[in-house]
Order: structure tokens, then C-alpha cells, then sequence
């Protein structure tokens, strides 16, 4: 007699296993009364509030991503990213990127322009582990040069949004995470105007054997967000243990290397 499929019971796993449209109803639809100040509910449209261009908003998961929409993700992350990378410890791999670009269960959230279907901007993201912490990891987020200013456009602030959203409505997740390289200096200081902070996992300069000082190039940020599972939800997050690392990058500390080989960063974005 065949096993019987464990139901899963971690909440991350459960919204891991979620189609798009119940994902969308269940963390980017709320009731918006439930919401705290600040964070809005999910639209699938927006308009650019100086030219009046109409864009389309679409929330898609890896798998069901269409080669020709991947393609444009990654050459947007070449045009916006590609020479930090380049300029960073790890280098530019395409191979490995294009790996974690298409980790399972990854959730691209794709702007396009209305009329011609062309792909402007997107971000990616997944509610994981990180160093034993449910957060909702923002894995990319770039836009068009044409998109981007916070002050010009108000669209990468958007985008950031629609993670909180998520955390917010997806207890025990306390708070949506990202790494930034510091040489992106505009990219640092418009997460910090939303309220990003270095978060106590991100690495600081050790001393190496024979005496080398390891400098990172990279910092890892964190925002808090209104937890809407109310008391208990640590201690949920807390029993449920690093079962829900599985839907990460198979990760569990602030020095994995998967950061210096190509991480998505939320870098592309220039403010």
C-alpha cells in the first residue's frame, strides 16, 4: 500500500506550495483593513505618473516563467548589475546566476509595458530561512533606467511594497531581507529612506589566517513589518525549526557562498 503525502504544516511551506493565484489571494490580497499604515494590497497596473505610459503588474512563479520573459529578466540584471558584479570578489558568472535565477519556487513579479508587452522591470522573491529567521527573501529587483528614481517614477518603492505585503500576511515572517553591494551607494541609501537597516547576520570584516583582512562587498539588509500572526508566531517559527530551508538556497548562515557566487541582491535598482 503506497505512503500516504505528508500534508505540509510549515507555514512557509505551505505558501510555497501555493498556485499564483492563491498566493496573490492569500498574501497580496488581504482585507486592506488589516494592513498596516503604509503597506498597500496588490494592482496589476501602474502608471508613470510623468508620461502616462500604462504597465501591467503580474506575479509569476519560476516554473511557469516563459523562456522569453526569463531571458529579458537576466538581460536586464546584465544591463543594471552586470559590472558589480564584475567589480565584486565573486565576479560575473552567467552559468550560476542563471541557476539561481531559476532556484524552485522562486515568484517573479514582472512590469511591462501595456502596449508593446515588453518587459521593464521585475523583481523575485520567496518567504525562506535565513540563519534560522522566516523572512521573505527579495532576490532581484531591477527596472529600466527609464523606471528608475524613487522621486521620478515611485515604482522600485512599489515593488518593495508588494514583499512587505507578503510578510505581513504570512506569519511568523517578521521582516523582508536583501543584499546590496556597497558599491551601489544610490541602491544603499534609497533602502535605507524605506526603512532597510544592516541586519545582525550581515558579514563585518574578519581577520583571516596569516593575518589577511577579509573585507566584504556586500551588506545584508532588513526591514521589520507589522506581524500579523499577533503572539506565538516566534515560537511557531521556532518549532517549525529550519524544515522550510529546503524552499531556500539550502542555506543557513550569514557567510554562505552563495552570496560571493553571483547572488541576487536587489542591486539593480539606481536611485
Amino acid at each position: 500500500m503506497p505512503k500516504r503525502q505528508r500534508a505540509p504544516t510549515n507555514p512557509l511551506e505551505v505558501a510555497n506550495r501555493k498556485t499564483d493565484d492563491e498566493f496573490i489571494t492569500d498574501y497580496l490580497q488581504p482585507d486592506a483593513g488589516n494592513l498596516p499604515p503604509g503597506v498597500q494590497p496588490w494592482t496589476t497596473a501602474w502608471t508613470h505618473p510623468k508620461t502616462g505610459t500604462e504597465y501591467t503588474i503580474n506575479l509569476v512563479r519560476v516554473e511557469n516563467l516563459s523562456e522569453p520573459d526569463f531571458s529579458a529578466c537576466f538581460q536586464l540584471i546584465e544591463q543594471t548589475s552586470r559590472t558589480d558584479y564584475e567589480n565584486s570578489t565573486a565576479g560575473w558568472n552567467a552559468k550560476k546566476k542563471t541557476i539561481e535565477m531559476k532556484s524552485p519556487g522562486l515568484r517573479y513579479i514582472l512590469v511591462k509595458e501595456k502596449d508593446t508587452a515588453a518587459l521593464e522591470g521585475f523583481t523575485s522573491l520567496m518567504p525562506t530561512y535565513e540563519a534560522g529567521q522566516p523572512v521573505i527573501y527579495c532576490y532581484e529587483i531591477h527596472l529600466q533606467p527609464s523606471l528608475q528614481g524613487q522621486v521620478t517614477t515611485g515604482l522600485a518603492p512599489l515593488l518593495i511594497n508588494f514583499h512587505c505585503t507578503i510578510a505581513t500576511n504570512l506569519p511568523p515572517i517578521t521582516k523582508v531581507m536583501l543584499t546590496c553591494f556597497l558599491a551601489n551607494q544610490r541602491g544603499l541609501n534609497f533602502y535605507s529612506k524605506l526603512g532597510f537597516e544592516t541586519d545582525e547576520i550581515s558579514p563585518v570584516p574578519r581577520l583571516l589566517r596569516y593575518g589577511k583582512l577579509f573585507t566584504p562587498d556586500y551588506r545584508i539588509l532588513s526591514k521589520p513589518v507589522w506581524a500579523g500572526g499577533g503572539e506565538g508566531a516566534g515560537a511557531e517559527a521556532e518549532a517549525e525549526g529550519e524544515g522550510g530551508e529546503r524552499w531556500g538556497r539550502g542555506v543557513g548562515s550569514s557567510d554562505s557562498c552563495w552570496r560571493c557566487e553571483g547572488v541576487g541582491d536587489g542591486d539593480g535598482v539606481r536611485v
